[in-house]
């Protein structure tokens, strides 16, 4: 298996018409019939050659492979029903399985998320799971989406700027176009810069600060957004996500 295989989810396949070799991009049916043509840009060929480069280097890059496009795979598009946008996976070991303020069974969970727990504690029927793998919200429809699907070990953001965000802001515009009566929520000024140009008249848009230590007690906790977000959902004829996680949910 190729390099870029290994880092972002590609693998070699044979054609079986001429013999020649072709790209076969390991993601999700209804999004790779959308986002195929991404892949042939010049700002994915160039992000390809970043990550070699820096596999070749032998840095450890977060997620592992087979975790870059989870938030797609467990997801489908047509499922969809809100999205909770991040910024960049957690650089930390055995931390990022590509979900968005999620973390793999086992690891602790991070400031972000366990205050995530506390305002769901406050908002809706929750009790706070032993784990911090969101598995179950992405199962009910819930994008869980950074805008960077790649990091270094223990350098924040050190993918930002290589092809990444072009790539998630394609898969933003696809559910804005596309859908209808989808839930956003944006957490934090990164996530409402991304966010901008969501149709308001289409999609309900949520906005407070980060649920980050620093931040949290600004706006995010009292925001009520998942209440809002299961309302919104019934009024357009969906079912609600149901927020309360297992304790025995699965990767």
């Amino acid at each position: 298996m190729c390099c870029f295989s290994l880092i972002c989810g590609l693998k070699k396949k044979v054609t079986s018409s001429s013999g020649s070799q072709s790209r076969e991009i390991d993601l999700e049916y209804s999004w790779k019939s959308r986002l195929r043509t991404e892949f042939e840009k010049g700002y994915m060929e160039k992000l390809r050659s970043f990550l070699i480069q820096e596999k070749k280097l032998g840095k450890k890059i977060y997620p592992p492979s087979h975790y870059i496009f989870n938030a797609l795979n467990s997801t489908p598009f047509e499922t969809t029903k809100a999205v909770i946008l991040g910024q960049d996976p957690y650089h930390g070991p055995g931390q990022a399985h590509g979900l968005s303020f999620s973390v793999i069974r086992g690891v602790e969970i991070p400031p972000s998320l366990k205050n995530i727990f506390k305002e769901l504690e406050v908002d809706v029927d929750f009790r706070q799971p032993g784990h911090g793998s969101l598995n179950y919200w992405a199962s009910q429809g819930v994008l869980l989406l950074n805008s960077i699907l790649t990091v270094e070990h223990g350098k924040a953001g050190s993918h930002q700027r290589r092809g990444w965000e072009e790539f998630t802001d394609r898969v933003i515009e696809l559910i804005n176009l596309e859908r209808h009566g989808i839930a956003f929520l944006l957490w934090g000024a990164y996530a409402q810069k991304k966010g901008e140009f969501i149709d308001r008249e289409k999609h309900l848009v949520l906005k407070s600060p980060h649920p980050s230590p620093f931040s949290a007690h600004k706006g995010f906790f009292g925001g009520r957004h998942f209440s809002k977000v299961n309302e919104y959902l019934v009024n357009q004829n969906k079912s609600p996500i149901d927020w309360q996680i297992p304790d025995h949910s699965v990767e």
